[in-house]
């Protein structure tokens, strides 16, 4: 008991600083040996009374002021080789000017000052490089846990870095390289060959025997990740991949971390780039507003308006949990920011206008919205009057307020709308649109389609039936959608943003649409199982209101580029006013008198080109929860 006390007391740099000082006594006492050992001539070694001590004292201040405890034995590296070096050049310098000033340097040969730092660095550096081999060889004996044979794709500087930190890790040995960089062909890195270009990887996989891929590119554009994990498939090994560089840079990961190829790293498109400063001089120092802040498109807008400084960020989300959860992340992480989470309805004028007069935002997002298209088919008084009756609550609560800048985040289904929520959604792009002509607030519509993984998404839904052993259910095998990461869509309604002057349909640019069918083999194979054989695929034909394409523009919006490539302008169509104005407080009356009919009216005399289909309009009306936009396909 006495001695594990003892042991608990001894801190354990102090075994560090005996060795280092007692390795500095045994060369100086080597040095000086050396000299008088190769000049026979001379007397016996003979030592000043207190030579020692001064030696130790001197040294020991040395290597506190360098630094030199403060490494880890552990990684012993070159930083510490050089710092070691450097300990003993400016220790020999210091005791041959406190030997002068103790006794004149005498029976000290000039000879032992050079000889001593040489000495030393031996003694200090070897010791460590000794103990880092045994850690990272693993000669513990304790230790037989067994290592599965790993091929890292890519030998950069991440896959490098892999490569290292792997060393250290029992459970992995790195066999080697693939690369395609015609200079690294035949070269070793830290001791590892570079075995061939990435094409080869199958073959290699098989001749060398390896058990394990990891991807080490986080710069890979998506169609050269696509390249790599399509290879990695054919392989029949399991694979791993690195962070993307966006994601290591916005702080979501590890720069080395290992994780499973998400099916976002393939259908992402490559990284957008964005007019910070424009983006920043319309966010820094101002006080948003957010509706729908808690869900997934609302909570990444959240956190981007937080990084780039506002002053205050209000929150208001109808889900209790949504919002307290919102609200616990960006306090943790943006503790200067003014932070206040509403818990309202958007459809709550009494309650909206009080926010809005209390805390005069200076920009607000509109992101609240109800959004699944095969359930409100059913249900047109809820999503009129959420996503079109929500949407005017709050863009006149932004006019009455002396907003600046209103962003409605709009969706791909409300152009030539099929869907009761397309369709309530082109009626709130119409109603702010055409508001913005009346005020001085600037009213811009952004629209785009699906967004991976947000709630009530495909991606998600796929991923819990693959978990379950499927069937993996899709409507139609010719269904295609546009698909964008939640990061990117927020960012570029940030740079819309800073772009619109008011008024405009900003629809952003979603790359090629991506067919679900192909998405869900996709998926399917990511986790290591065969499409339709081992998880079934099965398709159940298409829901009410639902599209096997979506479009970005109406063919009459004449849409054109702006100053971002990525983000294109469409040309909107004008409705009277006053004709805006009467039918809207028609379908409101119709809502509130619970009349689908004459709610259906006044919504087609502002579409008529809207077909109702077979939507089947119930008075059991299940209230759903306002959160951002996206869609179960």
């Amino acid at each position: 008991m006495f001695l594990r006390k003892l042991i608990g007391i001894i801190h354990p740099r102090s075994a560090v600083v005996t060795h280092d000082l007692g390795m500095a006594a045994l060369a100086w006492w080597i040095a000086k040996s050396l000299r008088y050992a190769l000049m026979p001539e001379q007397s016996a070694v003979e030592y000043l009374p207190l030579e020692f001590p001064v030696v130790l004292l001197v040294q020991g201040a040395i290597f506190t002021w360098t630094g030199l405890y403060k490494g880890v034995w552990r990684f012993a590296s070159l930083p510490d080789l050089w710092n070691i070096l450097r300990a003993a050049c400016l220790g020999a310098l210091a005791i041959g000017l406190a030997m002068f000033l103790y006794g004149r340097l005498e029976g000290v040969p000039r000879s032992v000052l050079l000889v001593y730092p040489v000495v030393l660095s031996v003694l200090l550096g070897v010791p460590r490089l000794t103990y880092r081999f045994w850690k990272d060889s693993r000669l513990d004996l304790f230790q037989s846990m067994p290592t599965r044979r790993v091929l890292v794709v890519g030998a950069g500087r991440a896959g490098e870095a892999l490569a290292r930190d792997l060393r250290r890790d029992s459970r992995y040995s790195v066999i080697g390289f693939v690369d395609d960089n015609p200079a690294l062909r035949g070269a070793r890195i830290n001791g590892m060959p570079v075995l061939g270009r990435i094409d080869q990887l199958p073959e290699l996989a098989r001749e060398i025997a390896v058990q394990m891929l990891l991807i080490a590119l986080p710069g890979a554009t998506t169609s050269e990740m696509r390249n790599v994990v399509a290879l990695c498939e054919e392989t029949g090994l399991p694979f791993r991949t690195v962070p993307r560089l966006e994601d290591v840079v916005a702080g979501r990961a590890q720069f080395n971390e290992i994780k499973e190829v998400a099916i976002e790293d393939l259908l992402g498109r490559d990284t957008v780039e964005l007019d910070w400063t424009a983006i920043r001089e319309s966010l820094s120092g101002r006080r948003v507003l957010v509706t729908g802040g808690g869900g997934s498109i609302g909570s990444e807008l959240c956190r981007q308006v937080a990084r780039l400084g506002a002053q205050s960020l209000t929150v208001v989300d109808q889900s209790e949990y949504n919002l307290y959860r919102i609200g616990q992340e960006l306090t943790a992480v943006y503790p200067e920011l003014i932070f206040e989470g509403v818990l309202a309805d958007v459809r709550d004028e009494v309650a909206i206008n009080r926010v809005f007069a209390r805390v005069h935002p200076h920009v607000a997002f509109h992101a609240a919205a109800y959004k699944h298209v095969p359930m409100l088919q059913g249900q047109l008084r809820e999503a009129f009057r959420n996503n079109v009756l929500g949407t005017r609550i709050v863009s006149e609560a932004s006019v009455a307020a002396g907003v600046e800048c209103f962003v409605l985040i709009s969706t791909d289904k409300a152009v030539n709308p099929t869907s009761v929520m397309g369709a309530c959604k082109r009626l709130a792009e119409i109603w702010c649109q055409n508001l913005s002509a009346q005020v001085r607030t600037r009213f811009i519509t952004v629209r785009f389609g699906n967004v991976l993984d947000s709630a009530g998404s495909v991606v998600p839904l796929f991923r819990q039936q693959i978990q379950q052993g499927g069937p993996v259910t899709i409507t139609h095998p010719e269904i295609s959608r546009y698909f964008m990461t939640i990061p990117e869509a927020c960012q570029l309604i940030l740079q819309a943003a800073s772009l619109g002057k008011g008024g405009e349909i900003f629809a952003l640019d979603m790359g090629d649409p991506v067919k679900i069918r192909d998405l869900a083999e996709q998926m399917i194979r990511l986790v290591g199982k065969k499409p339709g054989t081992e998880i079934p695929i099965v398709y159940t034909g298409l829901r009410p209101g639902e599209k096997l394409f979506e479009e970005l523009f109406h063919p009459l919006e004449n849409y054109t580029g702006t100053a971002h490539a990525k983000i294109f302008l469409a040309q909107h169509r004008q409705v009277s006013w006053e004709l805006l104005q009467a039918q809207l407080a028609r379908a409101r009356d119709a809502a509130a008198d619970f009349d689908d009919e004459a709610l259906q009216r006044s919504i087609a005399a502002l579409l008529p080109s809207f077909r109702w289909n077979d939507a089947v309009l119930t008075d059991n009306v299940v209230p759903l929860r306002a959160t951002d936009h996206g869609e179960q396909a």
